[in-house]
């Protein structure tokens, strides 16, 4: 049995939120036509992290296939792999 005491939230919470979640996706910034529906927040945001996760899944294969060209210990290498630990 949980001890954590359910809490209901409030209309004006779950406005709050989805205002934060509206204002961190572009395309809701570039629109700028007031407020979507919180559905069609919720699926924007759902396409957004998808194009992030092809855009991360892209750069590490450019990534992987430049380091497999070059010399691992030439300066180049060496200047990637201390970007990569930063």
């Amino acid at each position: 049995m949980s001890s954590r005491r359910s809490r209901n939230i409030t209309e004006e919470e779950i406005n709050e939120l989805i205002s934060k979640l509206q204002s961190l996706l572009p395309e809701s910034r570039r629109r700028g036509a007031g407020r979507a529906s919180a559905s069609k927040l919720l699926k924007e945001t759902c396409n957004y992290i998808k194009s992030l996760h092809r855009e991360v899944d892209d750069l590490s294969d450019r990534l992987a296939d430049l380091m497999s060209t070059m010399d691992n210990n030439s300066a180049q290498a060496e200047i990637i792999r201390s970007l990569l630990r930063s």
